[in-house]
C-alpha cells in the first residue's frame, strides 16, 4: 500500500521561508541599531555584551549549518540530486560554502536557497518538492537555535536596560512584546516542522497551534522577565546564575544520550546548545516517556523563578519600583502557572491525536497515539530518490520528540 512518507511543499512552507529571512534581517538590523544606541550613549559594557551575544549566536548557528552541509555531502547521491533541483545556491563548491560560513553568511544563504527552491516548486510547479521540504526543516531547527542563543538573552538585556533606567519609550515596549512573541512562534514553527515527519499522525491544525503558541508564550515570558528583574538588582550575579545552571542542564542532556548529530564533536555541541535552550524553555531530545522529565524540568524552573523573584523583591529599590513592583511579583508567577495549566489543557483537549486526522493520502484509518509512533514509515519508500532526500537528523529527532518509549531507531 502506498504510504505518505513526508509532507509535500506548500505555499505555507514558502511563506514561512520568506518570513524567516525577513525576520532574520530585521533581527540583525535591530541588533545593530541597539548596539549603536549603547555605543553612542557611552555604555561600552552593554555594547560589548550585546555584540558578544550576536557573535556567539552567529558562530553557533554557522557551525551547525556547516556540520549539516558536511553530513549531507556524504549521503549517497545527495549532491547530484540537490544540484539537479537547483536547491543548493552554490552547488557543491565546498570552499566557497566554507568561506561563506566563516564570513557568517551560511545561515542567510540557506534562507535564500530555500526561497529559491520553494519558488521553483510552488510557483513554477517544477520538480524538487522533497528537497524544498528538506531545506525548510533544517531552517526550522537553525532558527530555533538562533532564537535561544541570541533573541532570548537579548530580550533579557532589553528588559534590564528598561528597568535600570526606570523609563521606557513606547517603541521599547513594542520591541519587547514582539521579541517575546517571536520566540514563542519559533517554538511553534519547530514543533509543526517535526510533526511533518510522522505520517501516521494527525497534522497540527491552526487551533491546536494557537494553544501551543499561547502556553509557550505564557511560560517563556515570565522566565525571561524573572531573569531580567534579577539582573536589575544583582547584575554581576546573572552570569554566575547561568554558569551554575547551564553545565547542569547540558549534563542532563548528555545523560539522556542524545543522537542528533552524525559526529562526536557535533553531538557535544548539540548537547551544550540543548542546555542553553533549557535555560529558557523545555523541549524533548531523547526517546522514552517525557512526562517525568517534563515534570522535573518545570518543577525546577518554577523554583528557580521563585528564587529569582524573591531575590529581586529583597534587593529592589522600593521607591523606584513602587509603580509596578507588587504587580509583577503577583502577575509573573500566576502567568507561569497559567502557562502550565494551558499546557496540560493542550495535551488533554487540543493535542492533534485527539482531534483526528485530516483528509489526506491513503494511509492508516486513524491517528496513532504518540507512544506508538513508528519510524518504519520512512524506511519503506516507493521510489529510491525520496529516501535520499529524507532529512534523517530531523526525522530521528521527531521520533524521539514524540516517542513514548517504543519508538524505533532509524537506520544508520
Amino acid at each position: 500500500m502506498e504510504r505518505r512518507t513526508f509532507s509535500r511543499y506548500s505555499w505555507i512552507d514558502f511563506a514561512f521561508s520568506v518570513v524567516g529571512v525577513c525576520t532574520f534581517l530585521f533581527d540583525w538590523g535591530s541588533d545593530l541599531w541597539l548596539a549603536r544606541e549603547f555605543y553612542c550613549r557611552g555604555e561600552l559594557f552593554w555594547f560589548g555584551v550585546l555584540v558578544s551575544l550576536m557573535v556567539l549566536s552567529s558562530v553557533v548557528v554557522q557551525v551547525f549549518s556547516w556540520f549539516w552541509f558536511r553530513y549531507d555531502r556524504e549521503l549517497p547521491g545527495f549532491g547530484e540530486q540537490a544540484a539537479g533541483t537547483g536547491g543548493v545556491l552554490f552547488g557543491d563548491r565546498v570552499k566557497l560554502f566554507r568561506l561563506l560560513h566563516v564570513l557568517q553568511l551560511g545561515f542567510l544563504c540557506r534562507h535564500i536557497s530555500a526561497i529559491r527552491q520553494g519558488f521553483r516548486v510552488w510557483w513554477r510547479k517544477e520538480e524538487g518538492s522533497e528537497y524544498a521540504v528538506y531545506l525548510t526543516h533544517d531552517l526550522s531547527m537553525l532558527r530555533l537555535i538562533e532564537t535561544f542563543c541570541e533573541s532570548a538573552p537579548q530580550l533579557v538585556l532589553m528588559i534590564y536596560v528598561m528597568l535600570s533606567a526606570n523609563k521606557a519609550r513606547t517603541v521599547q515596549f513594542v520591541s519587547v512584546a514582539a521579541s517575546t512573541t517571536s520566540i514563542a512562534w519559533m517554538v511553534v514553527d519547530y514543533h509543526r516542522s517535526l510533526r511533518a515527519f510522522l505520517p501516521d499522525k494527525a497534522e497540527q491544525r491552526w487551533g491546536s497551534s494557537l494553544v501551543y503558541f499561547l502556553w509557550n508564550l505564557l511560560l517563556i515570558g515570565p522566565r525571561v522577565a524573572a531573569l531580567a528583574l534579577f539582573s536589575s538588582v544583582l547584575p554581576g550575579f546573572i552570569a554566575l546564575h547561568f554558569l551554575l545552571l547551564w553545565p547542569a542542564l547540558a549534563l542532563w542532556a548528555w545523560r539522556q544520550r542524545t543522537h542528533f548529530m552524525d559526529s562526536a564533536g557535533g553531538e557535544r555541541l548539540y548537547r551544550a546548545t540543548v542546555g542553553l535552550i533549557w535555560y529558557f524553555s523545555w523541549f524533548n531530545v531523547a526517546e522514552g516517556r517525557t512526562l517525568g522529565r517534563s515534570l522535573i524540568y518545570h518543577s525546577f524552573i518554577s523554583v528557580d523563578v521563585a528564587v529569582l523573584l524573591a531575590t529581586w523583591w529583597r534587593y529592589r529599590d522600593p521607591a523606584q519600583t513602587a509603580a509596578y513592583g507588587l504587580a509583577l511579583l503577583v502577575a509573573l508567577p500566576l502567568t507561569y502557572l497559567l502557562g502550565l495549566l494551558l499546557k496540560a489543557l493542550y495535551y488533554c483537549c487540543f493535542h492533534p491525536k485527539l482531534l483526528g486526522p485530516l483528509d489526506r493520502d491513503p494511509g492508516p484509518p486513524a491517528d496513532l497515539p504518540d507512544s506508538d509512533a513508528a519510524f518504519r514509515a520512512f524506511t519503506v519508500q516507493d521510489e529510491a530518490p525520496d529516501s535520499r532526500l529524507l532529512n534523517q537528523r530531523m526525522a530521528r529527532h521527531a521520533a524521539h520528540f514524540y516517542s513514548g518509549g517504543r519508538a524505533e531507531a532509524p537506520p544508520s
